[in-house]
């Protein structure tokens, strides 16, 4: 069948030209095509030689026709000739060429001898070669794959390299189609590719394929790059791919995004994990960072024995030890992480069987590999048909293996590999310090804790006079121990101290600072000073606590040349002391730089005293004030630290009106005024500890006071023994009548020979008995050991001997000496005044 080709042909590329010679040699016919080519229209060519037309006259004039390579003797000879001819075209002589012509003999219709030339123009044609040439060497010689397709999809023509990274050989494709050499859901791909490039002729790059290679047991990941063909005419012949294999590329790519992965779960876990003090919540960040980032599921569990004590407790070593689990997290709903057959709960203490792995990772402090399958020992069915693998990694701080964490990876998802275990271990490395520090520090803190409250009163303690509640509340665990303190002390005479005290700072330093201050005021309390003196004597003592070896201050007046460098080394209190007399009903208060107390009388708001602040502790430079108040009975006094009244949440005002406003109603219980204003305050912020005493006044009643004014004589002695007999009896006390009329005797003896001026006599009935004697001499008794053959200096041991407790102090005026009898209770009996007597000799 004939038809017309296709613009765009081979010889379209070529252009070929064609003419004709006759029997004489001459052109006959001279075609469009050869016109186009030489420039040289037919009228001009036929009937001419064609050396003439083609090659410029002078070389035409210089050679016989004779000599023509067309022609012999006797016109054309019959022979084929091929040859290279110069030409110039048209008359121009600058337009020169070389055409390769090729002369085909024949014999016209007469039967007479004729030839048909064809001509090229060698430039054209070595142009297509070269093109040809440098296609062949592209296709066939580059190191990636190309292949052509054919408008019906199937191969034309692969090179060596397409056919290497496919595992056939060349000729082998040729023909087929996408699905003979890739798998059924790939070569769709392809061919959907392929059929898109061809009807729209927008080229697709990068289209990622994977399929097997015959003979590899590994898949290869392939990237093909589409474009569509045209003939010359532009029309579409087909599609050109180039396929390159990016498995090693691909293999790379994901370890490094492995890498980046890991190195920025690095750099959370350095950022979230370790950020508080406290066991639980540590372990918590760990997971938080390794769930579902790291892997599916995960625990942490902790040894036991380190989790409360101090030493390394039985079975750390080869594993066998209780632990506690502290955290467990997943990201799979309903799958236990645990190493037996049942579930282990947080909170739960268990142990791992001997030959298990995860005790031969606490054992061998080395990483196991845990491949879980159903029914494998540690993994329990349920969680064996789930979990693909699990990583036991034993926590080690210090060299000392603290615990295990466990993360698995549940079935489809990528298993463990070495650069995963080589982050598990970083991670649980960065925990198991973190979690070791949060140990050592609870421990520390609950030693801290142990210490602080050993340093206050036991209990609630109780005073002559005054009803007492107190209350302590230690900040939050993620904070340090303070150093505020509260102490009740009972002072001769029935009278009590009250004591509050803060030491600035925080930490095991400020509290042992705050039991050193408590002890020095126990100590001044009992020498009966005056508040304000008991405060500047405290003053000292702060300012020594942080000098080496406790030197006290240089003298006030020469603080000023002290270097800022010492001064850091200052411990700063702040303090109220104040002192109740329950006879007189005076409060007498002194303040070191803290908040002042509060006073509610019944039926009257709440009020702060108005008490000169002072400098705090261990400042100095200036004396402290003393004031008296009245309290009248029932009237209730509060003491605190800042704690109760201050937070980052309103300023100090706020919370001191707050404060007096809870002591609204002062003739509740005692103990449920506490714990009203500890519900009313904002007491749970965990900023600071909170110290809070409150005393409630109850006046030591006229009937149980005997007081009376002896003159300084002889008789006076006999006069105190009588009115002593009489009081006891009155107060029905007869079980102490002798011992007591005996010790006022002497006292009373003792003061009309050291003492001057008038004698004091007073008797005191509350919990105990007291008796003072005063007179206004300012010697102070001393005791000593009389010898064998000393008449007297025995009064004041028999004193020491009879009595529960005796002492002296000083007054205004002089001195009180005294003693104190425990108030008998049916069932102890009072010491014997003879064999007290008879064992000074």
């Amino acid at each position: 069948m004939w038809q017309n080709s296709p613009p765009g042909s081979l010889y379209d590329h070529i252009r070929v030209a064609a003419f004709s010679l006759g029997p004489d040699g001459r052109i006959e016919q001279w075609s469009e095509r050869a016109a186009e080519l030489f420039g040289i229209t037919a009228r001009q060519a036929v009937g001419r030689d064609p050396l003439d037309v083609l090659a410029p006259a002078p070389t035409a004039r210089r050679r016989p026709l004779t000599d023509t390579p067309f022609l012999g003797e006797g016109g054309l000879d019959g022979r084929a000739w091929t040859g290279l001819v110069p030409y110039q075209r048209g008359d121009d002589s600058r337009q020169q060429g070389l055409a390769e012509i090729y002369v085909m003999p024949g014999e016209n219709r007469r039967g007479e001898r004729s030839a048909l030339c064809v001509a090229v123009d060698v430039r054209a044609l070595r142009g297509i070669e070269t093109d040809i040439a440098a296609s062949e060497a592209v296709f066939g010689q580059s190191p990636l794959g190309f292949f052509f397709v054919g408008t019906d999809l199937t191969l034309l023509r692969v090179n060596e390299s397409f056919a290497q990274a496919f595992g056939r050989p060349a000729d082998w494709h040729r023909g087929r189609t996408p699905h003979d050499f890739l798998p059924r859901i790939e070569a769709e791909r392809l061919t959907a590719a392929l059929r898109q490039v061809l009807d729209t002729g927008k080229p697709v790059a990068d289209l990622q394929l994977v399929g097997p290679v015959p003979g590899r047991h590994e898949r290869r990941r392939w990237s093909v790059s589409l474009y569509r063909l045209h003939s010359g005419s532009g029309r579409p012949i087909g599609v050109a791919a180039i396929a390159t294999d990016v498995t090693g590329r691909r293999r790379a790519e994901r370890e490094a995004a492995g890498v980046r992965r890991n190195l920025a779960l690095l750099n959370e876990a350095g950022a979230r994990i370790g950020n508080s003090l406290d066991l639980e919540t540590t372990a918590r960040e760990l997971l938080d960072v390794a769930v579902p980032q790291f892997c599916d599921l995960a625990s942490v569990d902790l040894y036991q024995g380190l989790l409360v004590g101090d030493e390394a407790p039985p079975g750390l070593a080869d594993g066998s030890g209780e632990l506690r689990r502290v955290a467990y997290s997943s990201a799979v709903s309903g799958v236990p992480v645990d190493a037996d057959h049942k579930s282990v709960q947080v909170g739960e203490v268990h142990r791992y069987p001997f030959h298990s792995p995860c005790a031969q990772a606490l054992r061998t402090a080395h990483v196991q590999n845990v491949p879980c399958r159903e029914g494998d020992e540690g993994g329990g069915p349920e969680l064996g048909a789930v979990v693909q693998s699990t990583l036991a990694v034993p926590m080690v701080a210090r060299d000392t293996v603290v615990g295990l964490a466990q993360f698995s990876r549940t079935k489809g998802s990528e298993p463990f590999g070495e650069r995963d275990t080589a982050l598990a271990v970083e991670l649980a490395a960065r925990a198991a310090v973190c979690i070791d520090n949060a140990r050592l520090y609870r421990r520390e803190h609950e030693r801290a804790l142990i210490l602080q409250r050993s340093l206050l009163p036991p209990g609630d303690p109780e005073a002559a006079g005054l009803d007492i509640a107190c209350r302590y509340l230690p900040g939050n665990a993620a904070t340090e121990i303070g150093g505020d303190w509260f102490d009740v002390i009972e002072l001769p005479g029935h009278r009590t101290a009250l004591v509050v005290g803060d030491v600035m700072g925080r930490g095991l330093r400020a509290a042992v600072a705050m039991g050193e201050l408590r002890t020095a005021v126990r100590t001044l309390a009992m020498l009966d000073l005056e508040p304000a003196e008991v405060l500047s004597a405290l003053d000292e003592i702060a300012h020594g606590l942080g000098r080496p070896g406790g030197k006290q201050s240089a003298p006030r007046g020469v603080r000023g040349s002290i270097r800022p460098s010492d001064l850091s080394e200052v411990y700063l209190a702040t303090c109220v002391y104040a002192v109740y007399d329950p006879v007189t009903r005076r409060c007498t208060v002194a303040n070191a730089g803290h908040l002042p107390p509060v006073l509610v009388e019944e039926g009257e708001p709440a009020m702060l005293l108005d008490v000169p602040p002072g400098m705090p502790l261990g400042v100095g430079g200036e004396p402290f004030e003393e004031t008296v108040v009245e309290l009248p009975e029932g009237a209730l006094l509060a003491l605190y630290t800042d704690g109760l009244v201050e937070s980052r949440d309103h300023p100090l005002d706020e919370g001191l009106e707050a404060f007096r406003e809870a002591l609204h109603d002062p003739g509740r219980p005692l103990e449920d005024v506490c714990d009203h204003v500890l519900g009313a305050l904002d007491t749970h912020h965990g900023e600071d500890d909170i110290a809070l005493l409150m005393a409630k006044v109850r006046g030591l009643p006229p009937d149980r006071v005997g007081d009376w004014t002896l003159a300084p004589e002889p008789r006076s002695v006999a006069r105190a023994r009588e009115l002593a007999r009489d009081q006891l009896t009155a107060w029905e006390l007869d079980d102490l009548v002798d011992t007591t009329e005996l010790l006022v005797s002497e006292l009373v003896t003792n003061a009309l020979r050291y003492g001057e001026g008038e004698i004091r006599l007073r008797l005191l009935l509350d919990r105990t008995l007291v008796c003072e004697v005063w007179d206004g001499g300012l010697v102070q008794p001393r005791r000593r050991r009389a010898r064998d053959t000393d008449e007297g200096g025995r009064g004041l041991q028999l004193v020491g001997l009879l009595s529960a407790a005796w002492g002296s102090r000083r007054i205004p005026r002089g001195k009180t000496v005294w003693f104190e009898m425990a108030l008998p209770d049916g069932d102890s009996v009072p010491p014997d005044a003879v064999e007290a007597l008879l064992s000074l000799y």
